[in-house]
């Protein structure tokens, strides 16, 4: 029952997780239309400053509230587990005002100082409100997502995403005609707009419960001592600020590409526009675009924090390798063709497919199918860095991303410098990022928990199923781009074909699987939409394993 409800949450914050992604994929692809590429670098330019400081407002609570809330449940202390949320989340929203009141009073100088464009002011400003809505939010997920309830998480995201959108485009159009600056305010300030109603929606829900959470705590905590405020104030402070310093690293990465990767191009005799407008592909289009097939990781992480915590307070060995061994295999089995896919359709053989259906840019597709393959890694990544906060050694990522993040920085600033390599040296300075860490952190789950990564098993017959998948992309695009040419435009032809060979090749890649025998029954019923077809299609025909 408990490893069900482990892979039921992940697939709850998947469904949301590829919805939220692609909802924000189709604003950004309207935003580009609309800002161009200098406008989409200037609005990106906001980003890296909001993200850090909101990762350094949070301090890693939300995961520390997470571990925290499903140790006392599973030591069935509920009253405790309640007074770790009361307790952070003072902490939090305290934190959130001050940090949102830093950014906004600082915006002209993290403009001129961290992104080096002082039109980036007004869009840095725009945005600072939402550091205070997200932390308080962040607060209220983190206690859901202890008891191991994600749907108040996924629905928040999804109201959250939707009204971001919305109000971006909205604010893009109006302010457009004034200025290019203006208009990228405009999009920044969804988020302020996101944070607000995802923040309402969460609150409600919160408030739906609350009797339902006051009776149990009351219920089973009469007579036993209340937990001590300094005590739960330490104990979150000492799980969430190594725990901040290990989600970072996203945030630091574009940082780095801001502070050293635009100042490279620079350095190479470029513009300030034309290198903003390469900043622009680099994270609004090929970093989004590689983070899309991630969410599914995510959600599989945000699950597999408490999950861990509760096998390890319960010291139950077996319990914790098997949800190990569920989290790994599904990481390959989504990472894997995504990282594929992802660089096959941006190839100039197939016409820069994806950059070219989504932002009308051919030119996005030359760091995208660098970037594509850190959709491995970065998998690996976060779901190694969930095993290991879960299982209460927070500090142990953040080591590993340490030499992570000094192994970006220097490819960096050597690669960009390289005119045949320019922005391409960024992307492949951060896929070796994340490949160091997910190494790294491998080795220390390996050690710690006696699991062992069986790369042969783990990777042969997945392997074998996307070569098939690339066989079956390859000539389905070409094919069906072939004729289609011949009634429609070439970015319509390129659509049809994008979508064709997506929806074979990931057919054949599941089929291969199948006939291979590697999947097992819950790795397939998680597969969004189709899963349960397949599963009972491959009962049938007794193709499927009954356990992992």
């Amino acid at each position: 029952m408990a490893s069900s409800t482990f892979v039921k949450g992940a697939i709850v914050l998947a469904y949301t997780g590829v919805t939220v992604k692609l909802i924000g994929a189709v604003m950004r692809i309207i935003l580009a239309a609309l800002m161009g590429d200098e406008g989409i670098g200037l609005y990106q330019m906001a980003y890296p400053v909001y993200a850090t400081l909101l990762t350094i407002s949070t301090a890693g609570i939300p995961v520390a509230i997470s571990k925290l809330v499903s140790e006392k449940l599973a030591l069935e202390d509920p009253g405790g587990a309640y007074r770790v949320y009361q307790v952070a989340l003072v902490i939090l929203t305290a934190s959130g005002l001050t940090i949102s009141l830093l950014l906004a009073v600082g915006a002209g100088y993290f403009a001129e100082n961290v992104a080096g464009n002082p039109q980036a002011r007004l869009p840095i400003l725009a945005i600072s409100p939402a550091i205070f809505f997200v932390t308080i939010m962040s607060a209220m997920r983190g206690f859901f997502q202890g008891h191991q309830h994600m749907v108040p998480t996924a629905i928040s995201q999804f109201v959250e995403q939707v009204a971001r959108v919305v109000t971006s485009i909205g604010l893009v159009v109006v302010l457009l005609p004034v200025s290019l600056e203006y208009a990228a305010a405009g999009a920044a300030f969804g988020a302020v707009s996101g944070g607000a109603i995802g923040l309402l929606v969460l609150i409600i829900i919160y408030y739906r419960k609350k009797s339902e959470f006051s009776s149990i705590v009351y219920a089973q905590s009469v007579g036993k001592k209340q937990n001590n405020t300094r005590d739960v104030v330490n104990r979150v402070i000492s799980l969430s600020i190594p725990i901040t310093l290990a989600s970072i690293m996203l945030p630091l990465i574009n940082l780095l590409d801001l502070g050293i990767g635009v100042n490279r191009l620079l350095d190479l005799g470029l513009t300030t526009e034309r290198a903003t407008a390469l900043y622009g592909q680099l994270t609004g289009m090929g970093m989004s675009l590689m983070q899309l097939p991630t969410a599914l990781i995510i959600a599989l992480t945000i699950s597999l924090v408490p999950a861990v915590s509760e096998a390890f307070a319960l010291d139950n060995d077996s319990l914790l390798r098997h949800r190990l061994n569920i989290s790994t295999r599904l990481t390959v089995l989504f990472a894997l063709p995504s990282a594929t896919g992802l660089f096959l359709l941006s190839l100039p053989q197939l016409n820069n497919a994806v950059t070219v259906l989504l932002y009308n840019n051919a030119e996005a597709a030359y760091p995208l199918s660098i970037l594509a393959w850190g959709v491995l890694f970065f998998s690996f990544h976060l779901t190694t860095t969930g095993t290991l906060q879960g299982m209460g050694y927070p500090i142990l990522p953040v080591k590993n991303m340490a030499i992570g993040i000094s192994v970006k920085a220097l490819l960096t600033w050597f690669l960009t410098g390289i005119p045949e390599v320019n922005i391409g040296g960024a992307a492949l300075a951060t896929v070796a990022c994340f490949a160091v860490v997910a190494v790294l952190n491998m080795w220390r789950v390996a050690r710690l928990t006696g699991y062992r990564y069986r790369l042969g098993e783990l990777f042969t017959k997945p392997i074998v199923s996307v070569l098939g998948m690339v066989v079956s992309v390859i000539l389905v695009y070409r094919l069906t781009f072939f004729l289609a040419m011949d009634y429609l435009s070439f970015s319509l032809a390129n659509a049809l074909a994008t979508v064709a060979c997506v929806i074979v090749g990931a057919f054949v890649y599941l089929i291969l699987l199948l006939l291979l025998g590697w999947l097992t029954e819950a790795e397939l019923g998680s597969i969004p939409n189709v899963g349960e077809k397949l599963l009972k299609w491959a009962r049938k025909y007794n193709l499927i394993k009954e356990q992992g």
